[in-house]
C-alpha cells in the first residue's frame, strides 16, 4: 500500500479553514461509465451530472479493480471540481473523483449514505 494512502500514514499539516473552503468537492451522479483499458492502473472513464451550475463533467478514476461501469449509474459519488483538467493518457479528466484506499489499495468509492442534491457542496 502507498504510504500516502496508509491508514498509518502520519497527518498532513494543519491548514486553515479558508484553505479547505478553496477545495470544492460537490455530490454528482454518474450518468455514463466505459472502461479505460490505455490507462497504467485499471480505471474507468466517467461522466458525472454535477446539476445545472456545473452540468457534466469528464472523471478518469482509477476504480476498475472495484466496479463495473454498469453498476455505477445512478451513483452518487464525491470529487473535486475545481482543479484544472488533466490530461490521462488520450482522455482529459475535469475532476477528481474521491475514494479511500482498501488493504489492497484499490480505489472505495466516497459516497453520501443518503441521496443529496446533484452539485451539493461537502461543508
Amino acid at each position: 500500500m502507498h504510504l500516502l494512502h496508509s491508514p498509518d500514514a502520519p497527518i498532513a499539516d494543519a491548514i486553515t479553514f479558508e484553505d479547505f473552503l478553496k477545495v470544492d468537492i460537490r455530490i454528482g451522479t454518474i450518468v455514463e461509465a466505459e472502461d479505460f483499458p490505455e490507462a497504467r492502473k485499471p480505471s474507468l472513464k466517467l461522466r458525472i451530472d454535477f446539476g445545472s451550475a456545473i452540468g457534466v463533467k469528464k472523471s478518469c478514476a482509477q476504480i476498475a479493480a472495484l466496479y463495473t461501469p454498469g453498476e455505477l449509474i445512478g451513483r452518487q459519488v464525491a470529487a473535486v471540481v475545481n482543479f484544472p483538467p488533466r490530461q490521462i493518457g488520450k482522455a482529459i479528466s475535469e475532476v477528481l473523483t474521491i475514494g479511500f484506499a482498501d488493504e489492497q489499495d484499490r480505489v472505495v468509492l466516497f459516497s453520501p449514505d443518503k441521496p443529496v442534491p446533484n452539485g451539493a457542496r461537502l461543508f
